[in-house]
């Protein structure tokens, strides 16, 4: 009984309220980029952005336990705390490949798909305690997607009067668009 009670009772290299923090932490800074991409109602949005971060800071919190009990393991066993990043990096990027679609001449879902990598970067960020670095990453994605989307559909508008057509100027590979 002492050897399932320590399995499943022992304490991580950081405490619990840390790992509570910053698990919190990831999910309602994703959740915040993926707000926009819910009001928008894209097909990833809130819950996904939040999984992601979620996941990233998860696999964050194991590395850097495994990181702390590299001496109790053999020789030929090796810790490499890159090799998360590389992972998480690579896995998010082949979900954000999925949300990109191409039809015809236009494309659709890039900035859902950057948004879903960048909230793996700040759930990655958050997972280190890196507060600073997740804060201003999210700050930032959300100046990109709000108040530049505003911008470049503005003068999309304004680009297209002047050519004197009705016609959305472009290559189409803003999804931000109304209507699309």
């Amino acid at each position: 009984m002492t050897e399932l009670s320590a399995e499943l009772f022992e304490a991580p290299v950081l405490p619990w309220p840390v790992l509570l923090v910053r698990l919190g932490g990831a999910a309602l800074l994703c959740a915040l980029i993926g707000l926009e991409r819910e009001v928008k109602n894209r097909p990833a949005g809130l819950r996904t952005h939040i999984l992601v971060g979620l996941a990233s800071a998860v696999y964050t919190l194991i590395m850097v336990e495994l990181v702390s009990r590299a001496d109790s393991y053999p020789d030929i066993a090796r810790t490499d705390p890159i090799r998360i990043i590389e992972a998480v990096t690579s896995g998010v990027a082949f979900l954000a490949a999925g949300m990109i679609i191409f039809t015809g001449d236009k494309v659709r879902g890039l900035t859902t798909g950057a948004g879903m990598w960048l909230s793996a970067a700040v759930g990655l960020a958050a997972g280190l305690g890196l507060w600073p670095l997740a804060a201003l990453s999210t700050l930032l994605a959300l100046v990109v997607t709000r108040l530049l989307g505003s911008v470049e559909r503005r003068g999309e508008k304004a680009l297209a009067r002047w050519r004197g057509s009705d016609e959305r100027p472009g290559d189409g590979s803003d999804d931000d668009a109304p209507g699309r």
